[in-house]
């Protein structure tokens, strides 16, 4: 096999692998699916950090996004919330340390981080609307949300 094929038989390989990266599962997608979206080395590289597990998952995202941007500052950030990770994303949501979530969160909004919070979790959790921090967005559905930001938009994915 010439050096090339083996190559690429080994990219082919790898492609779909989930990959743990400091406390982070990363998604890579699969080399022979049409690519949607066309990345370029001069773009921001896109994230989504998914967080549906609950406050602490929350706390080490928000951590994460933190280290991240001081690795990357131009990252194009986007947290998505749905089941028990929406919590820390409503009016006087505290961590275990009793801090309140939506300071970090509103430093995080001026670095260019968004926050989008699944409306199907609110309903289904009878959860009203009006607790939802202003600085979150609501999306119809979280993972649908995922879905459409890494198959249509080129976002790769982290789970903290």
């Amino acid at each position: 096999m010439k050096p090339q094929s083996r190559k690429l038989a080994l990219a082919s390989s790898l492609a779909g692998a989930a990959l743990l990266l400091n406390g982070c599962v990363a998604v890579v997608g699969n080399a022979d699916a049409p690519a949607k979206a066309k990345v370029s080395v001069d773009q921001p590289v896109k994230v989504i950090y998914h967080v549906s597990e609950g406050m602490d998952q929350a706390t080490n995202a928000l951590r994460n996004i933190r280290n991240h941007l001081s690795a990357d500052p131009t990252a194009k950030i986007s947290v998505v919330t749905h089941a028990n990770g929406v919590d820390f994303l409503l009016d006087g949501a505290k961590d275990k340390n009793g801090n309140d979530y939506v300071s970090n969160v509103q430093e995080l909004v001026k670095r260019g981080v968004d926050f989008r919070l699944c409306r199907l979790t609110l309903e289904r959790r009878n959860i009203d609307v009006k607790r939802v921090i202003e600085e979150a967005r609501l999306v119809p559905s979280g993972v649908a949300e995922v879905a459409r930001l890494q198959a249509r938009e080129g976002y790769v994915y982290l789970k903290p």
